[in-house]
């Protein structure tokens, strides 16, 4: 165990016995370091875990407090039970609805797709990116092209590295976000008519690149804590003969589920011994809420068969739209299509984040950004239990910054998301998420937003229009008793 984690199991220990009360200021990091003889660094990791764990909050220009104690939580979904049959996708009309909507800046963005902007490290990237173009060589621009910097490759294998993965720089292409590395993944292993597996729920945009390039979807049941299941994935693979399988194998978008390191590993051999590629998304991988990052699917791969993609919009700097695949096997045709498509991600971009990364303090500031997230969560489940009908279901995701809510039969995802947008609130309904519009009494929250008294207002909103769907007349969960 190291020393920080050790400090926060022994501080974790105080609260429990009562020693230290709800609402009692801990001791400073300077008391800390000076009575303890640590570093300043020691204490801030310990008190990051803790307040990740939700027992201890953040309070500015005062220190750290014991949090309050939690309300009853709502109850987790179930396993989806999805038709099992291939079908053609249709859902980008819908989408682009919803997305449209919700753009207005004075809308409370629950149904964002990224965190607030005002969680990253925006100064810092911006001294870096400033850097970076004062001493450019003008031959970057050639030298950029697929598969991109050659030094932000480099500290991309290194992290890949620290998480036991062995990736060479080379085999790694830049693209313009995540999205595009997913999508040409997509397009290096199947042709139109081509059936591919995925979530149910599933990340809409997954939908729509299938549906934009004629494949069939297959969606598999999906528990909402630990992801796919397998025997039903199994299944789907003898009926199917997919050509690709599209996971999100860490805090899944819209679930929040997050599969166990053996489950992955059983995943990657299932896939493996059909010659199923895997095209892992993992843009929401570095915002765990645990100890350490979870394991990567592509850990366990042998064969080049995981086309492992990720990016910095979701943790770092969306608008630099740099993401990147590490496709394996697949790799050159990766690169290919991205030259013929794109042709490069952005230079200034990929240079300012390669000398961020080099700067180090990456870390620190993950840590940060991980315990905002935390804490923005629980105040949300808070809010909902307090004002949601009773019959809701809530998922509770180790990381990531969305909840998945089942709401009482009655409701329509559909009709409460026009009425929120009346509101001045927006909200991810339930059929956006589904190859056959499914879902349509469930909707997605971004809790990744800085929390204040218009977010907690916006929850009761929406809870009170829920009440009124399900006929509940305003019971919320904490005061019906359904914990």
């Amino acid at each position: 165990m190291k020393l920080y984690e050790a400090l926060a199991e022994e501080l974790g220990d105080l609260m429990a016995s009562g020693v230290l009360r709800e609402g009692e200021r801990l001791p400073s990091v300077r008391q800390q370091q000076e009575r303890r003889g640590v570093s300043p660094s020691t204490v801030f990791q310990a008190y990051y875990l803790l307040e990740a764990r939700g027992l201890i909050e953040s309070r500015p220009r005062s220190g750290y407090y014991v949090a309050p104690r939690r309300l009853p939580a709502a109850p987790e979904p179930e396993v989806s039970r999805p038709d099992p049959a291939s079908t053609r996708v249709d859902v980008s009309e819908l989408v682009f609805s919803v997305l449209d909507a919700s753009r207005a800046p004075d809308i409370v963005p629950f149904g964002s797709a990224f965190p607030s902007p005002l969680l990253f490290p925006l100064e810092k990237l911006a001294r870096a990116a400033a850097a970076s173009l004062r001493n450019i060589d003008p031959w970057s621009t050639v030298a950029d092209l697929p598969p991109g910097n050659a030094e932000l490759r480099r500290q991309i294998a290194l992290r890949y590295q620290l998480d036991g993965v062995q990736v060479p720089a080379d085999d790694i292409v830049i693209t313009n976000g995540a999205l595009e590395a997913l999508n040409l993944c997509l397009q290096a292993v199947a042709r139109p008519g081509d059936t591919v597996l995925i979530e149910s729920p599933s990340f809409y945009a997954a939908l729509q690149a299938l549906e934009r390039l004629d494949l069939k979807a297959v969606e598999i049941a999906t528990h909402p804590r630990d992801g796919i299941d397998l025997d039903a994935l199994s299944v789907a693979l003898e009926q199917h003969q997919p050509k690709a399988c599209w996971l999100m194998t860490s805090f899944q978008n819209p679930l929040g589920s997050l599969m166990p390191p053996a489950k992955k590993q059983a995943l990657v051999e299932l896939l493996s011994s059909h010659g199923v590629p895997l095209i892992e998304d993992d843009v929401y991988g570095e915002l765990y809420f645990g100890a350490q990052r979870p394991a990567l699917a592509k850990r366990f791969d042998t064969q080049g068969l995981v086309m492992h993609c990720s990016s910095f919009s979701k943790c770092l700097a969306p608008g630099f739209r740099v993401g990147w695949a590490a496709p394996g096997r697949f790799a050159r045709d990766v690169e290919r299509l991205k030259l013929t498509t794109s042709l490069a991600a952005a230079m200034p971009s990929q240079l300012a984040l390669a000398g961020y990364l080099g700067q180090g303090g990456y870390e620190r500031y993950l840590r940060q950004l991980r315990a905002a997230l935390s804490g923005q969560q629980r105040h949300m489940l808070d809010a909902i239990s307090q004002h949601f009908p009773s019959g809701t279901r809530v998922t509770r995701p180790e990381g990531g910054y969305f909840l998945w809510l089942v709401l009482p039969e009655q409701c329509d995802a559909l009709e409460l998301h026009r009425q929120a947008l009346a509101a001045g609130i927006s909200i991810a309904p339930g059929p956006m998420f589904s190859a056959k519009r499914e879902f349509r009494n469930c909707i997605r929250l971004n809790y990744g937003h800085v929390w204040d008294e218009r977010h907690a207002a916006a929850v009761a909103t929406l809870g009170r229009l829920a009440c009124a769907q399900s006929c509940e007349g305003g019971v919320g969960l904490s005061s019906a008793g359904t914990a």
